[in-house]
């Protein structure tokens, strides 16, 4: 069994793909080719995907059962004694800048703050 789903992707590559595997929801697709049309498509997703995200899971004889790869995309596949996990980089959190006694307030809204707070604060709409 193999699944492909595309993100942001030419509706040229999901025709393409429509040969070979069926489009059960936009732009993801299902299928069982052979190992070698497999290999076929992932290589020809690889080079239209362009601007996209791509990524393949398909059936292997491991512990898991399965195996995926991905293209573009900011989760990377990595072992972990064996075992085939999605690392997903933690979102950069910026702290603010400690403030000294003698410094002004800057003018600009807090994170988290609602908007109407914001425009009674700030003005504007």
């Amino acid at each position: 069994m193999t699944v492909i789903a595309l993100t942001n992707c030419p509706v040229a590559l999901r025709g393409l793909l429509t040969r070979r595997l069926l489009e059960i929801s936009p732009g993801v697709f299902l299928g069982a080719p052979s190992t070698r049309i497999r290999e076929s498509l992932w290589k020809e997703v690889r080079q239209y995907a362009s601007q996209g995200r791509a990524l393949l899971a398909y059936q292997t004889n491991n512990e898991q059962g399965y195996t995926f790869e991905t293209h573009d995309h900011s989760w990377h596949p990595t072992d972990h004694e064996g075992l085939t996990l999605i690392h997903r980089p933690s979102p950069k959190i910026q702290r603010p800048a400690q403030r000294t006694s003698d410094a002004p307030t800057p003018d600009v809204p807090r994170q988290g703050w609602s908007k109407a707070s914001k425009r009674r604060k700030y003005g504007g709409r």
